[in-house]
């Protein structure tokens, strides 16, 4: 199996409240005709023993389809995380969260599957992935 790192992502990804654990479950905001995403690893946690591996915005995971078109489900996608519920301080003492925990497919170069997103991309995502950002109707 490949290193997979973040092959598109550009600049520095700076330290986050990480709201996403192994296991959690994202709304799919693209339009591949997948609906829900389940996260099973996240790319570059080393890991230290019986702490879950955590994601937040920005992240590049990988995930299983769990509800959607069937040629979608039970396979392993790349995604990264574009939303999530937990609050996050950014640099200049706002704290920011969203509606939902949202993620889109890619791959490993960190180019979209789909074509399109549904609902805000998070600032912190669309500094780091730009053919995300170039997809997103509003950033926030």
């Amino acid at each position: 199996m490949s290193k997979r790192g973040r092959a598109g992502a550009q600049g520095n990804k700076y330290r986050m409240t990480l709201g996403l654990p192994v296991a959690a479950t994202l709304n799919c905001a693209d339009n591949t005709g997948a609906k829900n995403l389940m996260i099973i690893s996240v790319c570059g946690i080393k890991g230290r023993l019986n702490r879950l591996p955590s994601a937040g915005v920005g992240d590049m995971v990988m995930a299983t389809v769990k509800k959607g078109k069937p040629e979608l489900r039970k396979k392993v996608f790349p995604a990264v995380v574009i939303r999530q519920r937990k609050a996050w301080r950014r640099k200049d003492g706002v704290y920011i969260y969203f509606e939902d925990n949202g993620g889109v497919i890619v791959n490993n170069k960190g180019e979209m599957k789909g074509s399109a997103i549904n609902g805000p991309v998070a600032k912190e995502c669309a500094d780091l992935w730009p053919r995300i950002a170039s997809n997103a109707g509003s950033i926030l």
